[in-house]
């Protein structure tokens, strides 16, 4: 037998079916706005890290440290007034001491994989036009171990670094603005002085501007030579089996050689504080369309209460306890709000992801095609 209450409940909802719609459609919009939302931003922010991730090292051990050496003579009274002026710093030749040493170890270690690289800036000019770009030194052997770069390339192959000596692999949008394709030759000039010729073996794309228009990669041992810096290497590349160790992992890497080891997490932590701030706007925005709805609940219920003013009175006249009138009005609001997330909002938004996720991501056309349509060239795969 259906309580009281209960019964009296459903018996006002089903009275008023358009005021109960309205209700029930207001909350089923919210949720399918929040659970739509919410899963179309958790997939791009999956999409976009992976594509960190996977492009770039886990771990990058870099030239630098972060804080300076103390002094011999502030370390030997580090409890004294000791006040050191006109230091005049050793000027050694930039570069991570005993690099070998260190691939070597890193490499000896379980789910651990290294490569050494050298960073510099190089000028690269095409047809009166100079472009500057960061030119990586890569051992293209060493380096497809610890990137994901390999499956990025539209043009060419990665491995042609290893039978090209002036080999240089380019982004595909600088590319695009240079003008330049496969088997092209460009000028390349470092701040050191040296210019040389090296020629287009590859193109890739990344979807990461900042690579695809401002990184140029080339072989180590002629980075080095341009670079005036011989068997210098200035960065160790490391991936990880397990990217979850990457801090603790980078941390004592530090410790051990003192060199800076940053992990992804430190390299794009301001890409990250986007990512969270974006949450935030679109969890408040969503939010606000369910506190929206809520009300449009409270005014049903209110008008109810306000129109059942005689009912009331009478359920109370005979004896009906003030609680089981309170649960009557609570029951309805209750069941509007349930009937609008389970039975149509969910579905809604569940329905929104299902179409967004099974959606391609577009083709990349390879150099020379503006458009993805009508176009016979090999692309890259979705």
């Amino acid at each position: 037998m259906t309580p009281l209450p209960l019964a009296i409940a459903f018996a006002h909802l089903w009275a008023r079916k358009r005021q109960t719609m309205v209700s029930i459609g207001g909350v089923m919009l919210g949720v399918a706005i929040f659970i739509g939302i919410g899963g179309l931003m958790n997939g791009f922010h999956s999409y976009f890290l992976s594509q960190l991730v996977e492009t770039n090292p886990h771990i990058v051990i870099t030239d630098e440290i972060r804080e300076a050496a103390p002094q011999p003579l502030a370390a030997l009274y580090p409890e004294g007034a000791v006040e050191i002026r006109r230091v005049l710093p050793r000027d050694p030749v930039r570069g991570i001491s005993g690099a070998a040493a260190i691939l070597d170890a890193l490499n000896a270690m379980t789910g651990v994989a290294a490569a050494p690289t050298l960073a510099g800036q190089l000028i690269l000019r095409r047809a009166g036009r100079d472009y500057a770009i960061t030119g990586i030194g890569v051992d293209a052997a060493r380096e497809v171990r610890v990137t994901d770069i390999v499956h990025d390339m539209v043009h060419g192959s990665f491995e042609a670094l290893s039978s090209e000596p002036n080999g240089l692999l380019l982004g595909r949008e600088l590319a695009d603005k240079m003008g330049v394709s496969l088997g092209d030759t460009v000028v390349a000039t470092t701040t050191a002085g040296a210019q040389t010729t090296l020629k287009i073996v590859g193109i890739f794309h990344t979807g990461i501007d900042s690579e695809d228009q401002g990184l140029g990669i080339l072989t180590l041992a002629r980075q080095q030579a341009i670079q005036a810096r011989p068997r210098v290497v200035n960065q160790i590349h490391i991936r990880l089996v397990e990217i979850a160790r990457s801090i603790p992992l980078a941390q004592t890497f530090e410790r051990r050689w003192g060199y800076k080891a940053a992990p992804w997490e430190e390299t794009y932590a301001r890409v990250l504080d986007v990512f969270a701030l974006q949450d935030k706007i679109i969890y408040l925005t969503t939010t606000s369309i369910l506190v929206v709805a809520g009300f449009g609940i409270f005014n049903v219920i209110s008008t109810i209460v306000m129109e059942k003013a005689r009912d009331i009175a009478i359920m109370r006249s005979i004896g009906m306890p003030s609680g089981a009138v309170v649960a009557i009005f609570i029951v309805e609001g209750w069941w509007s709000a349930s009937r609008g997330w389970s039975s149509a909002g969910s579905p809604a938004g569940a329905s929104q992801r299902c179409c967004a996720s099974s959606r391609p991501r577009p083709a990349i056309p390879p150099i020379g095609c503006r458009s993805n349509s009508r176009c016979s060239c090999s692309s890259r795969r979705a």
